[in-house]
């Protein structure tokens, strides 16, 4: 595949961009930062749980989970994402996450998205901690509309709900997700 200098110039100003987004820390810096992502992080458990039947369920039976209550996604011809949120085992915060994504191919818009992550046992747990969690979300992903994804299934011991929030992104393209982890308290 061959760019002009026309159509490269915004690919690359997208790319820098989206780089960009992907720095900073894992774990919110101060309190009030802290505060407000797990207030968004309820809010965006409790949506999940309303827009889909069963996930209390879902939810209840996973070893532990992650939530990132909005991750924004863009792209022109290349793409990216990112997002931060919460992991949680039994009711506890266990730590904090991060998204980022990048991906390569026919697509062009911006979206916005909360995505819910539900480990089925400690060793997935475990692989997500250790930055072992790469995959495609949309390959993987079922939406949280109700009555999607009753025959969701765990994928290496990992299941991805997701709830579109805004906007429109049409892509035909390949790319993955990787994760970071920082424990709380860090």
């Amino acid at each position: 595949m061959r760019f002009t200098k026309t159509q490269f110039l915004p690919m690359l100003a997208v790319a820098g961009l989206l780089a960009g987004c992907s720095y900073g820390p894992t774990t919110p810096v101060t309190r009030v930062d802290r505060e407000y992502l797990s207030q968004r992080c309820s809010s965006a458990v409790s949506e999940f749980k309303d827009e889909r039947a069963g996930m209390g369920k879902w939810m209840h039976s996973a070893y532990a989970y992650a939530i990132l209550p909005s991750v924004g996604a863009g792209a022109i011809g290349i793409g990216g994402a990112s997002g931060r949120g919460e992991v949680i085992r039994n009711g506890n915060l266990l730590g904090y996450c991060k998204l980022t994504q990048v991906n390569i191919g026919a697509q062009i818009g911006g979206q916005s998205f909360a995505e819910l992550i539900l480990f089925h046992d400690k060793n997935a747990l475990s692989r997500f901690e250790t930055g072992q969690t790469t995959f495609d979300a949309r390959a993987t992903a079922v939406a949280a509309a109700s009555g999607a994804g009753t025959a969701a299934n765990y994928q290496y011991g990992v299941v991805v709900f997701t709830l579109p929030l805004d906007g429109l992104m049409v892509q035909a393209a390949i790319g993955g997700q990787h994760f970071t982890f920082a424990p709380a308290g860090q």
